[in-house]
């Protein structure tokens, strides 16, 4: 049986997306910044091209490839000294094409943002 008073759960912030007409040479926000801290952050691709991500808008953070994904599990590694990781609440995932000549002509990227709360 479980505490309920000491319990932390797992909650998810909506979706995002940007569809494939919305990505080009340039970082585009995906939605909007967290609303909170977030815990684990799941990149899906659902376009016909690699894409880009960024976490500034500027520079290029990691890549996930066509009809592919990327988890950033962040709390998976707890350590005693150092506490949990998270992204900070109020960042934002950016998305571009990895070549500007090279544009997505079909599908979507989603963003699905897993943050804790207390019960």
């Amino acid at each position: 049986m479980s505490n309920v008073s000491s319990s932390v759960r797992a909650r998810y912030e909506p979706l995002r997306s940007v569809l494939f007409s919305g990505i080009s040479g340039t970082y585009v926000g995906v939605g909007f910044p967290f609303e909170s801290p977030a815990r684990i952050i799941k990149v899906t691709n659902f376009t016909n091209k690699n894409i880009l991500v960024s976490l500034n808008g500027i520079e290029d953070h990691d890549i996930v490839s066509a009809n592919g994904f990327f988890l950033y599990d962040y709390c998976s590694n707890k350590s005693s000294a150092g506490g949990l990781l998270e992204q900070p609440q109020g960042d934002r995932i950016y998305v571009k094409a990895e070549a500007a000549d090279n544009l997505p002509t079909i599908g979507s990227v989603y963003i699905t943002v897993v943050y804790a709360s207390q019960v």
